[in-house]
C-alpha cells in the first residue's frame, strides 16, 4: 500500500512524512523527488535543457511506479510518499500505473489558509551556503500556488482526503494522517486495476457517432489521454463479441448487432510496452436519445463527449489519432484497412 501525501509546494509534506512513517508499522519513506534529482545526471544534457519540471518527463512519471514497485518487493509493507501531484492527468498516468500492479493507493492533501503556506515558503531554507538557491526554491513555491489552488478547487479535492494543517505541527499532522488511514476515512483510491501486460496484446475498440457524425470519446482515469471505448480481448473471446461486451461496461450501451470491422493495426513494441494488434470497429450512430443514456463507470472513465476528427487530432494521443484517421476513411469507404504502426499496407 501507498500513502500519497499531496499539496502544495512548501505544505509541509516531507517534515508530515518523516514522522509519519513512525506511527505506520512496517513503513518506508519514499521521496520521488530523488528520481528527478538522478534523470539530470542520467539524461543527455539536451534531454533536460528545456524541462522546467521533471514531472513533464513520461521517463520520470514511469520511473515513479517501477521504483515503487520495485521498493515494496523489497521492504514490503507501506511506503509513506510525500510529492505535489497538481495535474490530473500525471496523477492518472501514475496511480493507473499502480494500480496495474496491484498496489492501492492512500490519497491524502494536505490544506491550509494561503497566508499561512506563504509564510512557511517565506520560512523555508534548503541550501546552507547558496541564498540564491534558497531563493529560487522560494520562488518556485510561490509561482505554483495558483496551480495548486486551482487543482484544489477541481479534481484534487475530489480525489484526495484533506487534512488542513496550518494550525498543526508535523507530528499532529502526521497522526491525523494516520488516524484517516486507520479508520478508512481516506480511502483506497477507487480506480481501474488493468494488468500489466506480459506480452503483445489484442485490444477491439468500437466507434460510435452521433448524428454530426462526431465519434465518441472517453476520458480514462487510469491514463493520460482520450480514448475509444474497447479494452483488451479475453483468452476464448471473439474480437467483435469483446468491443461490444466493453461499450456496454463502459458505457452502459448495448449494440443490437455485431460490429463491422474498419481497421485493423498493429502496434510494434515500444517498452515497456509490448505492443499488438489494435482492432477498430464501426458500432453505428447514436440517437440523442441513446446518447443521453450513456454511463461511465466512475471508477475507470471520468468522462465522455462527441469529437470532430479535428477536435479528436487535439484530444488522443498520436498513435491513436492515426487509427481513427484511417479507420473514418475506411468507413467512408466501405472498406476494411490493414495497418502497419497507423499507416496503411497492402
Amino acid at each position: 500500500m501507498i500513502v500519497w501525501i499531496n499539496g502544495a509546494f512548501g505544505a509541509g509534506k516531507t517534515s508530515a512524512a518523516r514522522e509519519l512513517i513512525d506511527l505506520i508499522p512496517n513503513s518506508t519513506l519514499y521521496d520521488p523527488e530523488l528520481i528527478g534529482g538522478a534523470l539530470r545526471r542520467l539524461l543527455p544534457p539536451e534531454r533536460t535543457a528545456d524541462v522546467g519540471d521533471y514531472q513533464d518527463l513520461p521517463i520520470w512519471r514511469r520511473l515513479v511506479v517501477d521504483t515503487a514497485a520495485a521498493l515494496l518487493a523489497e521492504v514490503g509493507g507501506v511506503l509513506v510518499v510525500p510529492m505535489t501531484v497538481l495535474r490530473q492527468e500525471y496523477r492518472d498516468e501514475i496511480f493507473g500505473g499502480l494500480a496495474s500492479r496491484r498496489i492501492t493507493v492512500r490519497h491524502v492533501v494536505l490544506t491550509q489558509d494561503e497566508t499561512i503556506l506563504r509564510a512557511r515558503i517565506a520560512a523555508r531554507r534548503e541550501f546552507t551556503d547558496d541564498p540564491a538557491g534558497d531563493e529560487r526554491v522560494r520562488q518556485w513555491a510561490y509561482d505554483h500556488i495558483e496551480p495548486y489552488r486551482a487543482a484544489l478547487g477541481g479534481w484534487l479535492s475530489a480525489d484526495a482526503y484533506a487534512v488542513d494543517n496550518g494550525s498543526l505541527t508535523p507530528e499532529a499532522t502526521a497522526k491525523a494522517v494516520a488516524d484517516a488511514v486507520r479508520t478508512g476515512a481516506a480511502g483506497e483510491c477507487v480506480i481501474v486495476q488493468t494488468p500489466e501486460p506480459t506480452g503483445e496484446t489484442l485490444a477491439a475498440g468500437v466507434l460510435l457517432f452521433d448524428e454530426q457524425d462526431r465519434v465518441l470519446l472517453v476520458d480514462p482515469t487510469y491514463k493520460p489521454g482520450w480514448e475509444f471505448p474497447g479494452g483488451v480481448v479475453e483468452r476464448g473471446e471473439a474480437p467483435a463479441r469483446a468491443a461490444m461486451r466493453e461499450v456496454a461496461e463502459e458505457t452502459g450501451l448495448r449494440l443490437g448487432a455485431v460490429p463491422r470491422l474498419l481497421v485493423v493495426d498493429w502496434e510494434p513494441p515500444s517498452p515497456p510496452g509490448y505492443g499488438g494488434l489494435r482492432l477498430l470497429f464501426d458500432g453505428g450512430r447514436l440517437t440523442g436519445a441513446q446518447a443521453d443514456r450513456v454511463l461511465l463507470p466512475g471508477s475507470e472513465l471520468r468522462g465522455w463527449r462527441f469529437a470532430s476528427e479535428q477536435e479528436a487530432a487535439e484530444m488522443l494521443p498520436p498513435v491513436r489519432y492515426e487509427r481513427l484517421r484511417w479507420a473514418l476513411r475506411a468507413r467512408e469507404r466501405g472498406t476494411v484497412l490493414n495497418l502497419e504502426a497507423g499507416v496503411p499496407v497492402g
